[in-house]
C-alpha cells in the first residue's frame, strides 16, 4: 500500500490552546493523525521543528528556556499534524505555571485519541532524566512509539557522540521496536534524513491511507 510522501518544508502554524479543552475546540473529533514533540524545557525543541520543516521561524525559540507554555499546533496537511508541547523540568516560572503546564501537557497525552507518534527530545550531553524516562514508559505503555531524539550531537566529538547513543540505545532496549533513538543537530543537520523517515511513516498508518485511497 502506498504511502503518502509528506513534504514537511509546507508546515504552517495552525493554532495555540492552552490545554486540551480549548483544543477540542479548535479541532473537533479529535481526527486524523498528531505526531507530538516533548521534552525537557532546554532540549531544544523549537530549534527542531524548525530544522525539520526547513523554516526558521516557524516554532519560536528563545534564549531563555521554558518559554512554550501552550500547546502549538502545525498542519502538514488536512489529516497531519505537528505538536508542540510544553516544555517540562527546567524552566524557571512559578511553581502554579509549572503545574498548569504538566496539567496541559498530561491530559494532551492521555486523551488526544489521534496521537500516532512521540518524539522525546534530549540533550545529547544529558540524557535519560527521570522525566524524560516517565515519558518514554508512559507512551510505550500507552502502544504509541516513540524516537528518542539526541539533540544537540553537534556539541559532541563523534566517539564520544556515538558513545552516548549506543548507551541510551541499550538503556532503552528493553521497550523493544516501540522506541528508536537517533543523533539529531539542529545547526548541522545531523540525522535529519533519519528522522524526516520516521515523522513520514507515522504519518501514514494503515487506516488513513486506506481512507485516503478509497476518497480519490
Amino acid at each position: 500500500m502506498s504511502e503518502t510522501r509528506i513534504d514537511f518544508r509546507k508546515t504552517k502554524f495552525l493554532i495555540s490552546a492552552p490545554d486540551i479543552a480549548h483544543l477540542d475546540q479548535y479541532l473537533p473529533g479529535d481526527t486524523g493523525v498528531e505526531i507530538a514533540f516533548a521534552g525537557r524545557s532546554n532540549a531544544g525543541k523549537s530549534s527542531a521543528l524548525n530544522a525539520l520543516t526547513e523554516q526558521k521561524n516557524l516554532a519560536r525559540t528563545s534564549k531563555t528556556p521554558g518559554r512554550t507554555q501552550l500547546i502549538n499546533v502545525f498542519e502538514l496537511d488536512e489529516n497531519r499534524r505537528l505538536v508542540d508541547l510544553p516544555g517540562y523540568g527546567f524552566a524557571k516560572v512559578p511553581l502554579a505555571m509549572k503545574n498548569k503546564w504538566q496539567k496541559a501537557l498530561g491530559e494532551y497525552l492521555q486523551e488526544r485519541a489521534c496521537l500516532s507518534g512521540v518524539v522525546v527530545l534530549m540533550d545529547i550531553r544529558h540524557p535519560l532524566k527521570d522525566l524524560d524516562m516517565q515519558m518514554i514508559e508512559w507512551a510505550v505503555l500507552s502502544e504509541i512509539p516513540v524516537l528518542a531524539l539526541l539533540t544537540k550531537s553537534d556539541k559532541l566529538a563523534q566517539n564520544v557522540k556515538m558513545k552516548t547513543v549506543n548507551a541510551v540505545r541499550k538503556e532503552l532496549a528493553e521497550f523493544g521496536d516501540w522506541v528508536k533513538v537517533e543523533p539529531f543537530s539542529s545547526l548541522k543537520g545531523t540525522g535529519k534524513p533519519k528522522v524526516l523517515g520516521i515523522l513520514n511513516e507515522w504519518c501514514n498508518p494503515s487506516w488513513l491511507t486506506e481512507a485516503e485511497q478509497q476518497a480519490e
